[in-house]
């Protein structure tokens, strides 16, 4: 994958990030969802950056620089995780509630449209609100998950999710990440530390993730029924979804498949895929010709689509 996209350096003041919060309401009560926001605050045109399953919106740090100078970029800590509250009942972590969270954030944004970026399960919660009527989604980029989740990724994810860690110090928790994540691709320890350092806080004279870990019961409970059901919602909200779509996938991924891919491709009404090379599961976004590939699928010159 090459590009000749000259990545613009965000105008210094563009490039300082504001910490939000806005309340959400789930049916066991209300909960603070937090967001980072890069940019104008008065700029209409907002990109909305949601992270992975354990992750933060302060993955899309490097995102948001480069694209600060266009857009408004938002980056939300899906509720359980970063800063946000934790849910009083866990059986409502799910797309549903996160769904009905970001509607919620994009409300408070007070903008009628806005363009999506989704990584793992961002990519997720955003072809279930592309595919509701009157979605505000106008463009959306999917990283490297589509409606077909490849078992062996559920496999693997189950093994770790959940489990209770404790850390000596920040370092030792930041390097865990790490190998959690060593699909993302070969990043410098600067950079792992740059995306790990916000999933790690000190509580009780140890570290740990910030993340609750009672986002595990809903997804061990899940049964393969509603897993069914679930995914052919999703390939039906793709059919419906109308404006352009990017689907990213790491060139070794186990969860998103080539032959998902190509379905998304062929069920969609304006997809087109990429593929990033050397890299798994998921394109950490970080590395100069992939954030030049969002910059032109997001500003209007698909170079690098295909």
């Amino acid at each position: 994958m090459s590009t000749s996209i000259v990545v613009e350096a965000p105008h210094p003041a563009a490039a300082v990030p504001r910490q939000r919060f806005v309340q959400c309401a789930s049916p066991a009560g209300l909960h603070r969802t937090a967001y980072t926001e890069w940019g104008d605050p008065a700029n209409p045109r907002v990109l909305m950056c949601v992270h992975g399953l354990t992750r933060s919106g302060r993955d899309f740090d490097k995102v948001a620089q480069a694209l600060a100078n266009e857009y408004r970029v938002v980056c939300p800590d899906v509720v359980g995780r970063g800063l946000s509250d934790w849910l009083a009942d866990p059986r409502h972590y799910g797309v549903p509630q996160y769904v009905a969270d970001m509607v919620t954030l994009i409300a408070r944004l007070n903008v009628e449209t806005v363009d999506w970026f989704g990584t793992s399960m961002g990519g997720l919660i955003g072809m279930a609100l592309g595919g509701l009527p009157n979605t505000p989604i106008r463009k959306m980029l999917i990283n490297d998950v589509g409606p077909h989740i490849e078992p062996i990724a559920l496999t693997r994810i189950g093994e770790y999710l959940g489990k209770p860690t404790r850390f000596a110090s920040l370092d030792e928790g930041v390097r865990h990440a790490a190998a959690l994540a060593a699909s993302f691709g070969n990043l410098t320890d600067e950079e792992w530390a740059s995306i790990n350092t916000p999933l790690l806080h000190e509580k009780g004279g140890a570290w740990r993730f910030r993340y609750d870990p009672d986002i595990a019961k809903p997804f061990k409970a899940s049964t393969p029924e509603q897993n069914a059901a679930g995914e052919a919602y999703l390939w039906h909200a793709l059919a419906s979804f109308k404006t352009p779509v990017l689907v990213v996938r790491g060139e070794h991924s186990d969860l998103l498949s080539r032959e998902t891919v190509k379905r998304m491709v062929s069920k969609g009404q304006a997809v087109t895929s990429v593929e990033v090379a050397d890299t798994g599961h998921a394109p950490a976004f970080l590395a100069a010709d992939q954030i030049a590939t969002a910059r032109a699928f997001f500003l209007g010159n698909d170079a690098g689509a295909a």
